[in-house]
C-alpha cells in the first residue's frame, strides 16, 4: 500500500507525516505479548523472564525480542521458542483491541489531510492481519515492518517511509511507547512523542529523547491538536 504525498510543505503545519508504532501504541497488546513470551518458555521448560524484562523487548522484531527476553538459552533453541510464541499469540490475536479513542483519532487526522504511517516490530503478515481485522488499513498511507526492513532502533523504517511518501524527516513525527521507537526516531532525525500507557514505564522512556510524555489517548489527541 503506497500513496505518495501530494501535500508538500504546509507553512501552517509543523508535520506532514505521523508515524505510529503498533503494539502498545495503537493496539492494547502489551500484556498479551508478555504472556505469550512467558508461556512459550514454559512450554519448552526454559526459565521465563519476569514481566518487566518481557515487556522491555516489545517493539523489536521477534528474533531480537526473544534473544533479549531470554538471553540464557542456547541459540539453537530460538526457532522452537519462536514457534511457540507465535502459536500462543495467534490463539490470542483475535481477542486484542485498539486502545479506546485511537480509531477516532486516526480518522480525524486522516480527515485533516495528514499522512499516516506505521513502523512496527511486527511481521508483515501479522500487521496486515491486524489491519484487516480492525478495518483500519485504509487510514494509513504506508507501513513498514521489522521483517521487511531493519529492526528498531535502526532508522531504516522511518527513512524508507520518508522516501516513499516524499516527506522529509524534519516534517515527520514518530509516536511510540518504547525507547526503541524514540531511539529509532532520533537516529533518523525525526521528532518523537512517547506514550506512557504501553510497554515501557515513564522512567525508562525519559532515558530517550522525546517532545512529550503522554498518559492516555485523550491527552495525545489534545497534544496533537496543539502541536501539529
Amino acid at each position: 500500500m503506497t500513496q505518495k504525498s501530494t501535500f508538500g510543505d504546509k507553512p501552517d503545519r509543523r508535520y506532514d507525516l505521523i508515524v505510529w508504532d503498533w503494539d502498545g501504541t495503537i493496539m492494547d497488546s502489551t500484556p498479551t505479548i508478555v504472556y505469550c513470551i512467558q508461556q512459550a518458555c514454559r512450554d519448552l521448560g526454559f526459565k521465563e523472564p519476569d514481566d518487566a524484562l518481557a515487556s522491555s523487548v516489545i517493539g523489536l522484531g521477534i528474533q531480537d525480542s526473544l534473544r533479549r527476553a531470554v538471553p540464557w538459552i542456547e541459540p539453537a533453541h530460538f526457532p522452537k521458542l519462536t514457534d511457540r510464541f507465535r502459536y500462543h499469540y495467534l490463539a490470542k490475536d483475535h481477542e486484542l483491541d485498539l486502545f479506546v479513542g485511537i480509531r477516532e483519532l486516526l480518522e480525524n487526522l486522516r480527515e485533516d489531510k495528514y499522512l499516516l504511517g506505521v513502523a512496527t516490530g511486527k511481521s508483515r503478515v501479522g500487521l496486515d492481519r491486524s489491519l484487516k481485522h480492525h478495518q483500519i488499513g485504509h487510514l494509513f498511507h504506508e507501513t513498514r515492518t521489522a521483517d521487511e526492513s531493519f529492526s528498531k532502533p535502526h532508522p531504516g523504517m522511518l527513512l524508507e517511509l520518508s522516501d516513499v511518501t516524499q516527506v522529509p524527516t524534519r516534517r515527520m513525527l514518530m509516536i511510540g511507547d518504547t525507547t526503541h521507537d524514540l531511539d529509532m526516531a532520533a537516529n533518523a532525525g525525526v521528532d518523537a512523542v512517547a506514550v506512557t500507557y504501553g510497554a515501557h514505564p515513564l522512567d525508562t522512556l525519559k532515558t530517550s529523547p522525546s517532545l512529550a510524555h503522554i498518559d492516555d489517548v485523550a491527552q495525545l489527541s489534545q497534544w496533537l491538536k496543539q502541536n501539529l
